[in-house]
């Protein structure tokens, strides 16, 4: 199958699964809207704040929502097909993991300037605030691919997700909080901006061909 067959076969699919990603933007939404009512309405507390709650939001609502990247594909024999029909299984990874970046952190991105309302951040912040989750967050959903295609064939595997991807993503966490500090406070950020930005584009190069050749033994067992 052609990259454009493949992206409008899942493009499709994800659209047909719509309350399958409105879950983890719903989960967002009401922690960043909560969270400002359990603190307080201090605004140097909730400025202080913000950042990170916005931070810590986007990386659970996509931790979130891993859980349905691959087992379905299994379950139906969409993989089966792939892997009988000699399909590229790295190509296929990525057309599913670039559409379900565009539904999930692509959106949470986006929802992220409600920060201005909620947390009293200034615009420059909740710009820079959204750069940090474009730059890190396609890093962060390769690892939680990786986590969740190796325990695709458990029992349970959905609850171990969490418990591998985590660890490797906290880094990740303190980098992106970090970058927007920086420029709170007048100094140059770009160079984590950066480093964050290398390493999802090295992520989406590779992690693909790790998380196929998983998915494929995924299969055979």
């Amino acid at each position: 199958m052609s990259f454009g067959q493949l992206w409008r076969r899942e493009w499709q699919v994800k659209q047909q699964g719509a309350v399958q990603w409105l879950y983890p933007l719903v989960l967002f939404l009401v922690i960043i809207t909560l969270f400002p009512l359990a603190v307080g309405s201090e605004p140097a507390l909730l400025q202080r704040l913000g950042v990170s709650a916005v931070w810590i939001a986007a990386l659970l609502s996509l931790v979130m929502g891993v859980d349905g990247l691959f087992k379905p594909a299994l379950d139906n024999g969409t993989l089966a097909q792939l892997v009988v029909a000699r399909a590229s299984l790295p190509l296929w990874v990525l057309v599913r993991l670039v559409i379900h970046w565009i539904f999930s952190s692509g959106i949470v991105a986006v929802l992220s300037l409600l920060a201005v309302p909620l947390f009293q951040l200034s615009w420059f912040e909740a710009w820079i605030l959204l750069a940090s989750i474009v730059t890190g967050s396609p890093m962060l959903l390769m690892l939680s691919a990786v986590a969740s295609s190796l325990t695709l064939s458990l029992k349970n595997g959905a609850v171990l997700v969490p418990l591998i991807a985590l660890p490797m993503q906290l880094p990740v966490l303190i980098f992106a909080t970090g970058a927007v500090d920086l420029f709170a406070t007048g100094l140059n950020g770009l160079p984590i901006l950066a480093l964050l930005l290398a390493g999802s584009i090295i992520s989406v190069l590779v992690m693909p061909w790790v998380i196929a050749v998983t998915l494929k033994m995924a299969w055979l067992n």
